[in-house]
């Protein structure tokens, strides 16, 4: 038996592959990658990277939510881009979204991620 359990949230895309929005074991959820779809629309629009990366973040607060958290529960954030001069994008619209004590954070450049999104986050929460 174990007390694993599954996060879904509409306001947040739904999985592109066999994988779950975010996982709760214990007082921990592992939140899968985020990329910038729109959740009413499925798909991602052509848009610049300060608005991409606002939507990601937007999608990893609606599923911190769903399980019963918010961004202050952040622990950890892994942020992969595929253009790293981005990096100060990513800093200023993270303080929107973020505030002291930040989550621990790697940010590593990538060659491609899925549907050619530009970035895409993935994070641990802590509910305790």
């Amino acid at each position: 038996m174990t007390d694993k359990t599954a996060i879904f949230t509409e306001n947040a895309p739904a999985a592109i592959g066999p994988y779950s929005q975010a996982v709760r074991k214990g007082n921990n959820v592992y939140l899968s990658g985020q990329i910038p779809i729109d959740p009413k629309t499925g798909t991602m629009a052509a848009i610049g990277f300060e608005e991409a990366a606002v939507q990601v973040f937007e999608n990893l607060s609606a599923v911190a939510e769903a399980a019963g958290g918010t961004t202050a529960d952040f622990v950890k954030l892994n942020i992969y881009v595929t253009d790293l001069t981005h990096f100060p994008v990513v800093n200023e619209v993270m303080k929107r979204y973020f505030h002291e004590p930040y989550p621990a954070r790697a940010t590593v450049e990538v060659a491609a991620l899925p549907m050619g999104a530009a970035i895409e986050i993935d994070g641990v929460m802590d509910l305790s």
